[in-house]
């Protein structure tokens, strides 16, 4: 049915530029081009793009058979309620619910976009959880029965005419399919995929409060939730790939989102409801947008992005100390308006508390090594400790998140977010001060989140995780660069040479965990290489394709330490300086673990590029 005025479905509102005076005062009706006779005319003129992006069909599918079972849909929903709604809130409960269960009792009616929806939620939650869950609870693995259900949301949205729409409820499918491709995508191509999803969005004018402001309260606060978790999806895929391409600018206005519980919506509201002093619903959300809308004006953010927007930002304060000031009074605000309410035993609240300050480590860090890149001066010693606390903290605040059982539903979103800056930072001082006094201290910090994030790597099920990938010997070789530096240093204190020197032992420090299970990884990968190219050989001769059951099984201890380089499961390596560090000598990839990280300018001269298209 046709929802463009539908009052069931706020979400089919699209911005009202049609509503004119026809009469002139005369009793004569003007000619007047209406957006509206506009989009009919392009609707008319041309058939269908929509498989622009999702390639053209070649046969026909059958919607109703991808959807799972009546008893399927409800756990995916409440899958939904508890792991994604609560981090992004970009649906409203009470109002999609009924539409929802409506849906679910007739899966062979359903409007295009609520479709849509349905096929993205289906799609996110799945992505949400464990394999193992996913076995249990819908007996197949979550990739097998995730496939089914994004090629469902692609139809679905093709459905929807997605590329030419308006409607919120698809845009919003169009997020959540684009957030369930991420591991098995090029980071390049999800780049790509974003910014026809916010060209979308601004031609919607969700990114503008003179559009949002025309719509009732619920439909207003939707669109900025949803605005926000696009941009913020957006700035992380850039920051994998190409940061200056990223949206997280001052040339939009759209408004954070209200820290309000859903039920305090509703869509006859044509104002607000009253802010919550302390937490709400939305509290996570809330919190991300105001960090993320301090960051975009800030100037150390805008110079690796376009310094000429520095003119146009909010915070026109210039200068290390300024904007350090400014991040005391950030961190101050967000504990005192967020933080101090919150309660530690509530995970969404746990949540909230070490993301913040995680965010507000990162802004910390990055306003140190933007300062630091700008600098002609060495750094002080004082300098150089800030960046080593920046870093350490950075860490501190992933392993608080990833070691945290309570919040294992929303680790989908916490995969996303790999500290990799602060390794590389910490052990580049560590390579060249091995000895620092706290330096034992950096080094447990580092095997703490390697602990956390990589150990036992099935059990904790990283659905970002790549088996796969190519970077890990790239950061093997910096930070066993690192320890061999300080193994150096204290032979040389304890006399120098190796073994017994002048009728004494030489101090040999027990390696810490980081280092013992990078050493295994590569042990492993050496005789997995070892064991395929003579597998390959022998069936060479024999005249028979190469056989990929011949494989070594993986270690458990690090099974997937391979993705702490790629901060999320994508392998998108270039050669030419493009790929995902490019500072990394291009001759370092015949010889990856013994590369010279002399040759990596950290961070004066390199510290754009490593923004750029590494972060």
């Amino acid at each position: 049915m046709d929802q463009s005025h539908d009052p069931e479905n706020p979400s089919s509102n699209e911005s009202n530029d049609d509503v004119v005076d026809d009469d002139d005062g005369n009793g004569h009706a003007p000619y007047l081009l209406r957006q509206m006779e506009v989009k009919k005319a392009w609707d008319q003129l041309y058939d269908s793009e929509e498989d622009l992006l999702f390639c053209t069909r070649t046969i026909s599918v059958d919607l109703a058979s991808l959807h799972p079972s009546q008893a399927h849909i409800f756990k995916l929903w409440q899958i939904y309620l508890d792991n994604v709604n609560p981090l992004l809130k970009v649906t409203h409960t009470p109002t999609l619910q009924s539409r929802f269960i409506d849906a679910a009792s007739d899966v062979t009616n359903i409007d295009p976009p609520l479709e849509a929806l349905m096929f993205g939620i289906y799609c996110i939650a799945l992505l949400s959880i464990r394999q193992e869950e996913c076995y249990r609870l819908f007996g197949a693995s979550r990739q097998e029965t995730l496939r089914g259900y994004q090629q469902g949301c692609r139809e679905a949205l093709l459905n929807s005419k997605f590329l030419r729409s308006g409607d919120r409820d698809t845009l919003t499918a169009l997020l959540f399919y684009l957030t369930s491709v991420k591991p098995a995508t090029d980071p390049r191509s999800l780049s790509s995929m974003l910014g026809a999803a916010i060209r979308i969005a601004q031609r919607m004018g969700i990114h503008t409060e003179a559009a949002n402001s025309k719509q009732n309260a619920l439909e207003a606060e939707l669109r900025r939730r949803l605005w926000w978790s696009l941009i913020l999806f957006d700035t992380r895929i850039s920051e994998m790939t190409e940061f200056k391409m990223g949206m997280l600018l001052p040339t939009w206005d759209c408004k954070v989102p209200l820290n309000v519980n859903d039920f305090d919506l509703r869509a006859e509201m044509k104002t607000p409801p009253a802010v919550y002093s302390m937490s709400s619903e939305a509290l996570f959300a809330t919190m991300r947008g105001e960090v993320n809308d301090f960051t975009r004006n800030c100037a150390f953010h805008l110079d690796f992005i376009n310094p000429v927007l520095n003119s146009i930002a909010r915070r026109a304060s210039k200068g290390p100390n300024a904007e350090a000031n400014e991040l005391d009074t950030l961190e101050r605000v967000v504990e005192e308006k967020y933080l101090n309410a919150c309660d530690p035993d509530n995970p969404l609240h746990f949540m909230t508390i070490w993301t913040a300050r995680g965010y507000v480590a990162k802004s910390r860090f990055v306003q140190h090594l933007s300062a630091s890149s700008r600098s002609t001066e060495t750094q002080t010693d004082a300098q150089r400790e800030l960046g080593v606390s920046y870093a350490l903290r950075m860490l501190e605040c992933d392993t608080k998140l990833m070691a945290a059982e309570a919040i294992k539903g929303f680790r989908w979103l916490v995969f996303l977010h790999f500290p990799f800056p602060a390794y590389v930072h910490l052990v580049q001082e560590l390579r060249v001060r091995p000895l620092r006094p706290d330096a034992t201290r950096c080094w447990e910090i580092m095997s703490a989140n390697c602990t956390a994030r990589f150990m036992d790597i099935e059990n904790q099920d990283n659905p970002m995780e790549r088996k796969d990938n190519p970077f890990f010997k790239i950061f093997a070789g910096v930070v066993i660069q690192a320890w061999t530096a300080r193994e150096d240093a204290i032979a040389k204190l304890s006399g120098g040479g190796g073994g017994d020197r002048g009728g004494q032992q030489q101090h040999v420090e027990t390696p810490p965990t980081i280092i013992t299970q990078v050493r295994k990884r590569l042990e492993f990968l050496r005789l997995d290489d070892l064991e395929r190219r003579q597998a390959s050989n022998e069936n060479s001769a024999m005249g028979t394709p190469g056989s990929n059951n011949l494989a070594m099984q993986e270690p458990m201890a690090l099974g997937g330490f391979n993705s702490f380089y790629n901060m999320g499961g994508d392998a998108s390596f270039n050669n030419t300086g493009s790929g995902l560090f490019p500072m990394v000598p291009a001759h370092s990839q015949a010889s990856p673990v013994g590369f010279d990280v002399n040759q990596w300018g950290w961070p004066a001269q390199n510290w754009n590029s490593m923004l750029g298209h590494g972060w």
